[in-house]
């Protein structure tokens, strides 16, 4: 169902391992959902504003939203341009490491 983006995504685990390499990490959810609780570092760029996100890098990004269905939108976005994205399966609803800005 979902074999587009299979080797383009990681679980929520894998995420939180790679953090200790500082990736970059994008929250798609709106400002007021980011301010309930976000991976620390995490930048808020809503998926409504996600097409003027320039990555200078070329290093992966990950992206994350709620669920996991946000997230796959941008993904697709992201990619069109050329960007090397990577989903963040089950989002901050699967998310068990720290947060920041709020208690989820």
């Amino acid at each position: 169902m979902f074999s587009f983006f299979k080797g383009n995504s990681v679980s929520t685990s894998e995420l939180q391992q790679k953090l200790a390499t500082k990736p970059e990490v994008i929250d798609v959810r709106e400002k007021t959902e980011f301010a309930s609780g976000h991976i620390s570092g995490a930048k808020n760029i809503p998926l409504s504003k996600i097409g003027s996100y320039v990555n200078k890098d070329k290093e992966p990004v990950y992206v994350i939203c709620q669920s996991g269905m946000r997230s796959r939108q941008a993904v697709k976005k992201l990619k069109a341009k050329g960007i090397n994205a990577i989903n963040v399966k089950g989002g901050m609803s699967a998310w068990r490491g720290e947060v920041r800005g709020g208690k989820l």
